[in-house]
């Protein structure tokens, strides 16, 4: 009987590898919304980032969700999603 290959996603912070289930999903949505998408199931573009602040500080530091999401990000949008963070 064959494996189930579990897919792998790199965090945008660390940039290593993790089980898609292990990391937290941030979405754009066809209405240019971004969000911490908690089911992982929600359309859009999505980025993935471990769950620790570090990982969002670093990737929030060097642009990594501008350049993944191919737009620039308002400062309460970050704010928004460091608050869901620190919730968890």
């Amino acid at each position: 009987m064959k494996n189930k290959k579990i897919p792998l996603r790199k965090c945008l912070g660390c940039e290593e590898r993790f089980p898609k289930k292990d990391l937290i999903r941030v979405v754009k949505n066809n209405e240019e919304e971004i969000f911490l998408d908690k089911t992982g199931k929600a359309n859009g573009r999505g980025a993935y980032i471990c769950n620790n602040i570090k990982c969002f500080e670093t990737a929030y530091k060097n642009r990594k969700f501008e350049r993944a999401f191919k737009a620039q990000i308002p400062k309460d949008i970050y704010e928004k999603i460091r608050q869901e963070l620190n919730e968890e």
